[in-house]
């Protein structure tokens, strides 16, 4: 069974636990998930291991994925990165929410609903 993480760069668990806040339509045909990774690891160990390839969110299940990823400076250094997935149905809506209970679990995180 695979430890639920979340990765930058392929094979690098991010460590940095990120602020999430989601949104779904009314209908739940879709929503949107952004993750707030204030100073991420992946700053730590990118000189030596390449370059963010993307946003991965791994599980027993596989790989949730998105290229939606941008990285925030403060004076020319890195501060924070913002992902985003995208879900286009409730089908991807269950199996993200599969995904966040077992990283939630794994980390000890808690759900608030604001």
């Amino acid at each position: 069974m695979a430890k639920p993480s979340i990765q930058f760069i392929k094979g690098t668990d991010e460590q940095t636990i990120p602020d999430v806040k989601l949104t779904k339509s009314r209908d739940g045909t879709n929503g949107v998930a952004t993750f707030i990774f204030e100073e991420p690891s992946v700053f730590d160990s990118s000189s030596e291991l390449g370059d963010i390839t993307g946003f991965y969110m791994i599980d027993e299940e596989g790989v949730l994925q998105s290229a939606d990823v941008i990285a925030k400076f403060i004076n020319g250094k890195p501060a924070k990165v913002e992902a985003k997935y995208i879900m286009r149905s409730s089908k991807e809506w269950d199996r993200f929410m599969r995904f966040m209970e077992r990283y939630s679990n794994h980390n000890g995180l808690q759900f608030i609903k604001k």
